[in-house]
């Protein structure tokens, strides 16, 4: 009785220091806004935010993305990985169960006086054994271990979750860029008709005498400078249609061959609706993606901290086996030639030169590492979000200034014509207007793009 009453103090002594390596991971304070200063309703809850455009053909070609890019499937098989490695670390926590069979055959020497009376030289032998090991985890180093493989495997979910959403976004961004250009090529061809036609008729108005040379090669000099926009315009639709072909995961053929068709006629100038949820808690962006996987690498490294910490304790093992041995395979399964073995081992490090202790340094510095990435990714999400805000804010600011402009120059083109025609102004001031217009409504269509990107930018800043 007294020895069992000393063995409590000794268990339990054995079980505090078992919990005083476990993982204590807490979330590091933040001190977080308490919500957005700009409020909008998004009527998408199930992740698929651009519906809001309402353009099916994006629709399209997101899933055509979603199914083949290379990125997103790379994402995906480190999920694979990650799955397969917490399966591999969480086994160590159970019994390892193994078998044998062995058939062997000797010659024993008989020169040597060695072998004893009655033994014979030539013998066989039949051996068959299950076996089992264990290792006692009492001071939580597998259990630790279990816990950082889990939280890789969620930071690598939640890795593969924003390398969806940025290819989203950048699917949307490209392939309105792609829009954009259009819109600007058929308003650039619109303006280049319409000063050739005028160019052919003062042709023959100068050939006439009617105006002078110089003003027929004012306009032949401002056709020419407006047709000289149609290449950067083409070179730049072309560089878009190959990012968004590589985007779609596409073969090489299709990258240099196919061509996304030219839209014509006007693309749209709806502007797409705000995106921030009206009355979001701030501390829901701490549920996106990359914000995530940060965490889930730093509760990864703290559980790593525990399991480095219970390396400096000894392991204890438990062993046995289980099985027959016989000459004969006759009688390998009878009663008498059953066998057994059980062992219980404890192994400890008494001088390694202070490298388990080091590795423990090792594990908590990496730690801090992922502390400060964490805190900075925060903090840099915030600033995604504020920028994004602010981005969308007054791109449709610009989009309406840019439209209010063109509806301006449309009139001030029209009164130029007129006063042209009625010998009240020179072709020069009809030029003037023809060329201000032009700008003004590429302008419109480059607004109107960057209000696009910006709500795919602000949708990728709050996670999707």
């Amino acid at each position: 009785m007294r020895r069992g009453a000393a063995l409590v103090p000794a268990l339990a002594l054995l079980l505090a220091a078992g919990c005083a390596v476990q993982p204590d991971y807490r979330r590091p304070p933040v001190e977080l806004p308490a919500a957005w200063k700009e409020s909008a309703q998004n009527p998408f809850r199930d992740g698929d935010w651009w519906r809001v455009y309402g353009d099916p053909e994006l629709e399209k070609l997101i899933a055509e993305a979603m199914a083949r890019n290379s990125n997103l499937q790379i994402a995906a098989a480190r999920v694979d990985e990650a799955r397969a490695l917490l399966v591999q670390t969480d086994a160590s926590l159970y019994p390892q169960v193994d078998a044998q069979f062995v058939r062997g055959r000797s010659l024993s020497s008989t020169a040597t006086g060695l072998l004893p009376p009655g033994i014979q030289r030539e013998r066989n032998d039949y051996l068959a054994t299950i076996g089992v090991s264990y290792e006692i985890d009492l001071w939580g180093r597998l259990r630790a271990s279990s816990q950082a493989a889990r939280a890789d495997l969620l930071a690598s979910e939640a890795a593969r979750e924003t390398v969806r959403i940025t290819l989203c976004a950048d699917v949307a961004k490209a392939w309105f860029a792609l829009r954009a250009l259009d819109a600007e090529v058929a308003s650039t061809r619109r303006a280049v008709a319409l000063l050739e036609d005028g160019l052919r008729l003062q042709k023959k108005r100068f050939e006439g005498g009617i105006i002078s040379e110089f003003d027929y090669r004012q306009i032949e000099a401002e056709a020419a400078a407006t047709r000289a926009q149609l290449p950067p315009l083409l070179r730049d639709r072309e560089l878009g249609e190959a990012a968004l072909a590589l985007l779609l995961g596409r073969e090489p053929k299709s990258i240099m061959e196919e061509k996304f068709p030219l839209a014509s006629g006007d693309t749209g100038t709806a502007l797409a609706p705000a995106a921030v949820p009206e009355g979001l808690p701030s501390e829901l962006l701490l549920r996106r993606p990359d914000l995530v996987e940060a965490e889930q690498r730093l509760v990864a490294a703290n559980a790593r901290i525990a399991a480095a910490r219970a390396a400096l304790f000894p392991s204890i093992t438990l062993t046995g086996y289980a099985g027959s041995e016989a000459q004969a395979l006759s009688a390998l399964f009878t009663g008498p030639a059953g066998i057994w073995q059980l062992a219980a081992g404890i192994a400890g490090v008494i001088f390694d030169a202070g490298r388990r202790e080091a590795q423990v340094d090792v594990a908590r510095a990496r730690e801090r590492q992922l502390l400060a990435a964490y805190l900075g990714a925060i903090q840099n999400a915030f600033r995604e979000v504020r920028a994004a805000l602010a981005v969308q804010t007054r791109a449709r600011e610009s989009f309406e200034v840019e439209s209010a402009r063109a509806r301006a120059l449309e009139s001030a083109l029209r009164l130029a014509r007129l006063r042209y025609q009625n010998g009240l102004a020179s072709q020069l001031e009809v030029l003037d207007a023809e060329r201000n217009l032009l700008a003004a409504v590429n302008s419109r269509h480059e607004a109107l793009r960057a209000q696009r990107a910006a709500v795919a930018d602000l949708y990728k800043a709050l996670g999707g």
